[in-house]
């Protein structure tokens, strides 16, 4: 499945290398082009230098039900996982 539509928040995405690297300054959401899906059963998946990006539905991480998380995306990095962590990385889905 691909999809687009899908903003960085906390990040940018590196066309060149196809992997999540820092923010600009004052850009704080980054459309990310489109992105592959392919869903795999947890047990079988071994990534090494990625980030498990949480999917949110809006910026403001949930809705008016407290719920927000769609999926979790792996997403390609060079930066320890720490990093992306510290500046709240995360995929949404509207903009707002």
């Amino acid at each position: 499945c691909y999809i687009h539509g899908l903003y960085l928040e906390g990040a940018a995405w590196d066309l060149e290398r196809k992997q999540i690297m820092r923010q600009p300054p004052k850009q704080l959401i980054q459309p990310l082009p489109v992105l592959k899906i392919i869903p795999i059963e947890a047990h079988r998946l071994k990534l090494q230098n990625t980030f498990r990006t949480p999917v949110y539905v809006t910026s403001t991480r949930r809705n008016a039900m407290g719920v927000g998380l769609v999926f979790e995306a792996d997403l390609a990095t060079k930066e320890h996982i720490s990093h992306w962590v510290l500046q709240g990385l995360c995929l949404i889905l509207n903009t707002d």
